[in-house]
């Protein structure tokens, strides 16, 4: 059986992103396609009603490009239990306040028993510092956290 892999909304923009001059965002474009086209098949994936709503915005030619991307993926819904997780990573300071779709996302993952989400948020999501709160929080809500990693540290087929 697959590994499951809940793909967060910046992995999807990075992928359909016109190129970047910028030379982290250009990298990180790349690690993304490559990702996408060697490791995507490894992986049971999916995203969100919250990815398709996140990514439906904006400039629309780059909506309906992102859209186009996740319409083959299974779309999780945003349950009570996901909203509660959300809201338990927000009391216990694991995610700010201020970004509660960062919780949710993570909430809709680990509610649904989601082994990996992938991100390239690092601010809120992916960075040492919140794991550590993330999974503590998580945890005490009675769930099992879901490795939360960027495409360049999600290779399958590298093993």
């Amino acid at each position: 059986m697959k590994a499951t892999v809940y793909i967060e909304s910046s992995v999807i923009s990075y992928l359909t992103a016109r190129p970047s001059n910028d030379l982290v965002k250009s990298a990180r474009q790349a690690i993304t396609s490559e990702w996408w086209t060697h490791n995507l098949p490894d992986f049971e994936v999916y995203v969100s009603e919250l990815v398709e709503l996140e990514i439906s915005q904006g400039d629309s030619a780059a909506a309906a490009a992102r859209m186009e991307v996740t319409a083959s993926i299974e779309n999780l819904a945003v349950s009570e239990k996901a909203q509660e997780i959300a809201e338990q990573l927000v009391i216990h300071r694991a995610v700010p306040a201020t970004c509660p779709q960062d919780a949710l996302h993570i909430g809709i993952a680990a509610s649904n028993g989601i082994e990996f989400l992938l991100t390239w948020n690092f601010k809120h999501i992916n960075n040492a510092y919140s794991k550590a709160n993330i999974r503590t929080a998580i945890e005490r809500f009675g769930f099992q956290c879901p490795e939360l990693c960027s495409p360049e540290e999600l290779r399958a087929g590298d093993n």
